[in-house]
Formats: C-alpha cells, sequence, structure tokens
C-alpha cells in the first residue's frame, strides 16, 4: 500500500534560477527568490532575494536586489539594497548603490559608488518615483 505524500511546494523566495555557463539571455530577467548568473545576461536583471554572478558570468544591464555575489563582469548600476559582496575575480563598471559592501582584494571597479545612508536614501527615491 502506498501513501499519497503530495508534493511539497516550496515558497519562490526560496528558488534558486540559474543561467549555466554558454547561456546566453537577451532580455530581462526578474525572480522572486534567487538567480545565479555564470552565462551571460543582455538585460537588467531584478531579483527579490539575491543575484550571484559566477566567475565567468557576464550582466551588461542594471542588477536590482537584497544581496549581491559579484565574483564575474557587470556593467550597468548594481543595487544590493542590504549587502553586496565583491569577490576578487570581478569586474565591475558602472554605478554602484548599496548599503553595505564587502570588496576583495584583486576586484575591478569603475564607477560611483554610494553606500551606507546615501544609498538607502538613493533607494527610497527610486522607490517614490518608479521606473521611467
Amino acid at each position: 500500500m502506498s501513501k499519497d505524500r503530495g508534493a511539497k511546494v516550496s515558497p519562490q523566495e526560496d528558488v534558486i534560477s540559474i543561467i549555466g555557463p554558454g547561456m546566453k539571455v537577451l532580455g530581462d530577467c526578474e525572480v522572486e527568490g534567487t538567480i545565479r548568473i555564470e552565462g551571460s545576461v543582455q538585460g537588467n536583471v531584478r531579483a527579490g532575494k539575491a543575484v550571484v554572478v559566477g566567475k565567468d558570468g557576464l550582466v551588461e544591464g542594471d542588477i536590482s536586489t537584497q544581496d549581491a555575489v559579484i565574483a564575474g563582469r557587470t556593467k550597468g548600476t548594481l543595487r544590493a539594497e542590504s549587502r553586496l559582496e565583491v569577490q576578487a575575480t570581478s569586474r565591475i563598471e558602472g554605478e554602484v548603490i548599496a548599503t553595505r559592501i564587502q570588496l576583495d582584494e584583486g576586484a575591478l571597479l569603475n564607477g560611483t559608488v554610494q553606500m551606507g545612508k546615501a544609498a538607502e536614501r538613493s533607494s527610497d527615491r527610486s522607490a517614490k518615483t518608479g521606473p521611467d
């Protein structure tokens, strides 16, 4: 006799979406949980929980999330409302807005950086005005 155990459905915030090595996405990506990018994205990326750009990953567009871990390359505005970790292999070009930043030796960051209270004010203004 078998039991009907039913499939457990996990909340969307717990789901990790993956753009694998060699995969190329043309367009915007939006997820409620976490997205891991090992391939390339030409478009904006928004994740409710976290964005992870792997060592060979590339994002050409804006990134908006709670937490971000960058080991690859990004070109555009990078907004992490809580925490940004910039690993030694990363190459970031553009504006960076984060409440807290961990920057490893060897990372390359070319652009402007707003952090702490200035980043919070910038996030508040964006939320009130909304996208253009």
